[in-house]
């Protein structure tokens, strides 16, 4: 059995163009960014506390993404690699950020909620708990938004941040114990 030899470029480009014709559920970055960037976005506004920080963001992880395009081997995993580019850039921005908070001697008293189902204290609450989440060091912030706010298990957030499942069940225990703690969210535990 012989194999055929391709002679110029542009045979050996077409003798391998049926090996790349696979199905990917995107066939272009436009349309992946059209199709997840409701959820790419939840994301990002998971990871910072400012909307617009957020799309930003995302406008940054999306332009790594498109860089590496070509490269990325399986367009099945890209929620994945986006994931992990908000998060290795929302890293970046916080190592270099300038420090322009400052610690007061004495926190202001928070005002406690009415009781009930009311949507304006469900919207209190829910603010609450933001700040106390954005209160997290960056790394235990984001296993328990990608825990608890992006469901993913505790192996899928491991394989995203690159660590341990034990690394994430410790931090996110860590986490947790720091939420209970914060005198803000106090009025939840009365």
């Amino acid at each position: 059995m012989t194999t055929p030899v391709c002679t110029s470029a542009s045979e050996a480009a077409t003798a391998t163009a049926p090996a790349r014709a696979q199905t990917f559920p995107y066939p272009s970055f436009s349309s992946y960014v059209k199709a997840r960037q409701p959820v790419l976005l939840r994301t990002a506004r998971s990871l910072t506390a400012n909307p617009s920080d957020a799309e930003d963001l995302l406008q940054t992880a999306l332009t790594k993404t498109y860089v590496a395009w070509e490269r990325i081997e399986d367009h099945r995993a890209l929620d994945g690699y986006v994931r992990r580019a908000l998060l290795n850039t929302r890293t970046s921005q916080w190592r270099k950020r300038k420090v322009d908070e400052f610690a007061c001697e004495e926190l202001p008293e928070p005002e406690p909620l009415p009781a009930g189902d009311d949507p304006a204290e469900r919207q209190a609450l829910h603010d609450a708990m933001w700040r106390a989440i954005m209160k997290l060091p960056a790394r235990q912030r984001a296993m328990v938004v990608l825990r608890y706010y992006e469901d993913l298990s505790e192996a899928q957030t491991a394989e995203v941040l690159g660590v341990s499942v034990g690394t994430v069940k410790s931090a996110v225990s860590r986490a947790l114990g720091k939420l209970r703690e914060d005198p803000e969210l106090g009025i939840v535990r009365s």
